[in-house]
């Protein structure tokens, strides 16, 4: 979704967009590029391996710089003013990724704009927790607990509980 901003955003009409494969061949991406984008030029790359740098907890690390400039490199030349975050994982590089692209480039996460979009409709459904604290967190995971565990506050801070799940095929 975050390529409808992107479009409308860009002065030279030319958006970059990082995201998985599954996000390039799926319906919600081709519709908003129909939808939305006719009238840019999209560059995409599926940035091979940076999820898992990012899962082993390397947001900052040689190996993510190379693959994030690799993805970046071609696009950069191609003359983007615009690049979308298309996966849950790459905000967590954004401070590599805007190093890389400098001030001139925009990073669009969409995050924040998906955040939005739950508050309004929690509440329109009238869902909305009405205290002013925070609620408590826990995270699930069917990966390695130990790991996951060891990889949360280098992404989030401090973090509640985790507990694994399983899951039925």
């Amino acid at each position: 979704p975050a390529v409808k901003p992107a479009a409308e955003a860009t002065r030279t009409g030319k958006v970059g967009v990082l995201a998985t494969p599954t996000t390039f061949s799926g319906d919600l991406y081709a519709s908003v590029v129909e939808r939305f984008a006719q009238h840019v030029t999209i560059y995409k790359s599926t940035c091979p391996r940076l999820v898992e740098e990012i899962e082993d907890g390397n947001l900052d690390t040689t190996k993510t710089r190379i693959i994030l400039e690799e993805a970046l490199g071609p696009m950069l030349k191609a003359g983007i003013d615009t690049v979308v975050m298309g996966c849950t994982h790459y905000p967590f590089v954004i401070p590599i990724i805007e190093e890389i692209t400098g001030p001139g480039v925009r990073t669009i996460d969409p995050a924040p704009a998906i955040a939005r979009q739950a508050h309004r409709l929690l509440e329109v459904q009238g869902l909305l927790n009405p205290k002013k604290s925070y609620g408590e967190m826990t995270f699930y995971t069917s990966a390695n607990v130990q790991k996951f565990v060891e990889l949360l506050p280098k992404l989030l801070g401090e973090i509640g509980p985790v507990q694994q799940v399983k899951w039925n095929d």
